[in-house]
């Protein structure tokens, strides 16, 4: 699987072979627009500004009034035609379908129930399609892996797999609300993308998650609630719509379809379904387990850190197989549901308990963090101190976290932690400042496991992960083990720590192993897909059967999306987010480039230029008086050493050659820097990014 290119045919090129160049369309090269002009103002009216149909007429009517002084026409007469134009658009194509499911009646089972007789609409994309577009998609070159980096099973079983490019199916899925207000409105987007892609790009919102489909959510009466037959269904109705979806890419899981790549070159490609990126409720309906089962190990639900296996495919087969269809044994003794079929039985080489990812949002940063640390501590308090005199405590951590300073990459929370909804920023953002604030009101203990875990927190939050990674991640993950006895000894916790979102950890050192830096398959990606999938598409609609205006808009951004990049490869159109293919491959060839008049131009001397720049926003901070002099700023600080060290920082910026001894003290006094400018850096700025404060010597 090393992704060998070929030509249309799927021969295979000689090395060293350029790819065959991509249409211009010299015709017409700003079809379906008449020129750059018209496709920024579209792109501006209806992606970024997302203005409504009314707004742009009424715009355009303004600007149409201007233009008939000069005997001239606005880009377009009317939203209508500027829809048209985005309609109009190839690049990105990938039509909305759908298909209906109901029950299935019979003598047995008839549609008696308001459920059964339903008919529910599921809504989708071709999804090998959607990979086709991504694949042929040059804004990702440079950024994309076209050779595995482990071995598969695929070119053992067939050999005539060898020279194929491997292209690794990730998919996730997530309910989400998008109004409490007005009847509880709420979808089930069916997410993709793709594993060469690398994990920057992921998360940088450039189209490499896209919405393949929204799954059917049945509703019925409060009576059916509880009702086994209506749960049932809801799940067979999930695996289903997902299987019936997917369907366009099992062949091309065992023949392969030649594609083009975003290098230019064609290459013969294999799909596998590989990673499926959920929180644990949908993980439990995806695997068939019981709640409060893990679903990738075999431990048992009343001791999950117990001994366990990896849960498979096979194994779960077994089981089945063993306890006869036992649907009551199965469930108490091995945590199955044997109701559930899992969408991976319709397609090779899928395992379902294989393909689940780790999810620091819901399993660490929101789960253990959030809704076990955190609370555990309001607990013991309580346990400890009754109900009044904990709260006075709660009250004193929440003035130290509101007491924390403004500090880059800090958060402040004036009223401490005393709101309502949480979000995964806000229990990223408390981490930094919780640990001192309740040091001195629980015991040491208790210290020492939050320390732990947030060490194992900030290690698998990493975005390069080595075997000495992994190692500190393992230790860090005993020391939690270890210390957070201490909740079960204070009666916090009594019946121990079976909890699946927090046993997930003890999974982490294998799964990164086999998706890699966490961080790259996190919910948190689908969830901020949400946002420009779903959730901003239903705001821009009139309410009434919002979901076909939903999908309408995401296929006219995706076809902006990819309108730009073609502009962008064609050097017709200057990037704001990426450079044009030649100019980047003027740049890998170890070229500087400067932006001159919207046009690149090669630096002759780069000696002056640097690779990275950071500049800091600056801004007053009221009531911040600092001293003058680095004597009165040692002791303000209360750091006597403070002038000696900046002394010596100073001689080894101005005299980096030199080999100076830690005890050495031989160096000249200058009394400049004493002389200070205090300025604060912007709160914005990364934490990593910057100090604290920026010391400008007067010379």
């Amino acid at each position: 699987m090393v992704g060998i290119p070929t030509n249309e045919m799927g021969e295979p090129l000689p090395p060293n072979n350029h790819p065959p160049p991509r249409s211009n369309g010299e015709d017409d090269p700003w079809y379906p627009f008449e020129d750059e002009g018209g496709f920024r103002l579209a792109d501006f009216l209806y992606r970024e500004e997302e203005m409504s149909a009314k707004k742009i007429d009424y715009l355009l009517e303004i600007w149409a009034l201007d233009k008939m002084k000069h005997n001239d026409l606005a880009p377009f007469s009317s939203y209508t035609e500027m829809y048209n134009a985005i309609d109009s658009i190839e690049l990105g194509d990938a039509p909305w379908q759908s298909f209906c499911m109901s029950f299935a009646d019979d003598n047995e089972n008839p549609a008696d129930s308001p459920w059964k007789a339903a008919s529910y609409e599921v809504w989708y994309r071709d999804p090998a399609r959607v990979i086709s577009n991504m694949l042929d998609n040059p804004d990702f070159d440079g950024q994309f892996d076209y050779a595995a980096y482990v071995e598969t099973q695929i070119y053992e079983d067939d050999n005539t797999t060898e020279g194929c490019m491997l292209c690794p199916v990730i998919l996730g899925s997530d309910k989400t609300t998008v109004s409490v207000a007005t009847g509880h409105v709420e979808y089930h987007p069916l997410y993709l993308s793709i594993g060469n892609i690398h994990n920057t790009v992921r998360r940088a919102h450039r189209n490499a998650v896209v919405p393949i489909g929204f799954l059917a959510i049945p509703k019925s009466d409060r009576k059916y609630d509880n009702d086994t037959a209506f749960r049932k269904f809801k799940r067979e109705l999930y695996h289903t719509s997902i299987a019936r979806i997917l369907q366009p890419l099992k062949s091309g899981m065992t023949t392969p379809v030649v594609q083009r790549c975003p290098d230019g070159h064609y290459r013969r490609v294999i799909y596998e379904l590989a990673a499926f990126i959920a929180d644990y409720p949908e993980q439990v309906a995806l695997a068939g387990v019981v709640q409060g089962w893990c679903p990738k190990c075999t431990a048992i639900n009343k001791d999950l850190d117990g001994p366990s296996g990896r849960r498979t495919r096979g194994l779960t087969e077994q089981f089945i197989q063993s306890s006869k269809g036992d649907g009551t044994l199965l469930w108490d003794a091995y945590g199955i549901d044997n109701d559930i079929l899992p969408f991976t039985h319709d397609f090779p080489r899928a395992d379902i308990h294989e393909m689940l990812t780790p999810d620091l949002l819901h399993q660490v940063i929101k789960g253990t963090f959030k809704d076990h640390l955190v609370t555990w501590v309001s607990e013991y308090l309580v346990l400890e101190h009754g109900e009044k005199r904990a709260n006075e405590i709660l009250d004193d951590i929440d003035r130290r976290i509101a007491a924390a300073p403004s500090f880059p990459g800090l958060r402040r929370f004036p009223h401490g932690r005393r709101f309502k909804q949480w979000t995964g920023d806000d229990s990223k953002a408390l981490m930094k400042v919780y640990l001192p604030a309740i040091k001195g009101h629980v015991p040491n203990e208790m210290v020492q496991a939050i320390s732990s875990f947030l060490d194992f927190c900030y290690i698998a939050r990493q975005a390069d992960i080595t075997e000495t990674t992994l190692r500190s991640l393992d230790a860090a993950l005993q020391r939690f083990y270890l210390y957070r006895e201490i909740f079960r000894e204070t009666g916090v916790r009594p019946t121990g720590f079976s909890l699946p979102r927090q046993h997930a950890l003890s999974h982490y050192h294998n799964l990164i192993e086999d998706f890699g830096a966490p961080g790259g398959l996190c919910s948190s990606i689908t969830e901020s897909r949400h946002i420009t999938a779903v959730k901003r598409p239903w705001r821009r609609s009139n309410r009434y059967e919002a979901l076909g205006q939903m999908l309408l808009t995401n296929q006219r951004l995706d076809k902006l999306a990819a309108a730009r990049v073609d502009f962008v490869r064609k050097g017709l159109l200057n990037p704001s987010r990426m450079l044009p293919l030649p100019v980047a491959e003027t740049v890998r060839q170890g070229q500087v480039l400067q932006d001159a008049d919207g046009e690149w131009e090669v630096v002759d001397d780069a000696t002056e230029f640097v690779q990275g720049n950071v500049t800091l926003a600056r801004r007053h901070v009221r009531g911040k008086q600092y001293p003058k002099t680095l004597q009165e700023l040692a002791a303000k600080i209360h750091q006597p050493q403070l002038p000696e060290l900046a002394r010596r920082f100073l001689y080894d910026q101005l005299t980096p050659t030199a080999n100076l001894a830690p005890n050495d003290s031989d160096i000249e006094d200058d009394n400049s820097t004493n002389e200070l400018q205090m300025k604060h850096a912007a709160a914005s700025t990364p934490l990593d990014a910057c100090p604290p404060t920026t010391l400008v010597v007067e010379e």
